[in-house]
């Protein structure tokens, strides 16, 4: 029994993980979709965040069942609670690539574009990306290090986001442009959301390896408490 749980909580750790990937795929064509000003890549995004959906119950129901019948402890529960934490997180993803994909028609197929404010979104987005593969690969690794690493990459996420405020706030008085600019201040914010997400993937990384949780950007509590 105890054989078949473990091979249990590894295929669940494995759905759970490759819900990443399907965040990164959804990540890939709603940035695609913001440069090419693409309404059918945007509604594709929207359309398959139900595979999101589908991936977070079917790994919440699963968990549960567990915890029911197996009454895991130690490593193992932690593991279990773990999961839960981050295929909850794995579906806010999602939520956020859906968020920017509804922006898309807003700003319609010719929009007076600032290049310097495009370019800001964009280098956001590849940074995202770069953040969730670094946050599967330190729970798959269980690398604390890299976990903890997060935090510097996600700075300069936080950086690219003020910087699309600025350049917002100055793009002048032209109505078009400035409501463009909303837009991608919006999109903008839905990445640096992402961006927190992955580091709270690096936050459960070291609960499950140490038994400690702690806020890795939380100054308010820069004491860890044992779980």
């Amino acid at each position: 029994m105890r054989a078949h749980f473990h091979e249990e909580l590894r295929r669940l750790e494995q759905r759970t993980l490759d819900g990443l990937d399907l965040v990164v795929r959804a990540l890939n064509r709603v940035l695609a979709a913001v440069r090419d000003r693409d309404m059918e890549l945007a509604q594709l995004v929207i359309d398959d965040d139900d595979l999101l959906d589908g991936r977070y119950l079917e790994v919440h129901r699963e968990l549960l069942a567990l915890i029911a019948t197996q009454a895991p402890v130690a490593s193992d529960l932690r593991l279990v609670a773990a999961l839960l934490h981050l295929i909850r997180i794995i579906e806010r993803m999602g939520d956020q690539c859906v968020n920017v994909a509804k922006l898309i028609p807003l700003v319609g197929h010719d929009p007076p574009v600032d290049e310097r404010l495009g370019d800001y979104v964009r280098r956001m987005g590849a940074q995202v990306r770069t953040l969730i593969l670094q946050a599967r690969r330190a729970f798959a690794e269980r690398d604390v290090a890299l976990a903890r690493d997060l935090v510097r990459g996600d700075d300069l996420v936080d950086e690219l986001n003020r910087e699309c405020f600025r350049r917002a706030i100055a793009i002048g008085e032209d109505e078009d442009r400035r409501e463009w600019a909303v837009t991608m201040i919006l999109a903008g914010r839905a990445l640096e959301r992402i961006g927190d997400q992955a580091v709270d993937i690096g936050e459960q990384v070291a609960f499950l390896v140490t038994g400690l949780f702690e806020e890795f950007e939380d100054a308010s509590h820069p004491e860890a408490s044992r779980v």
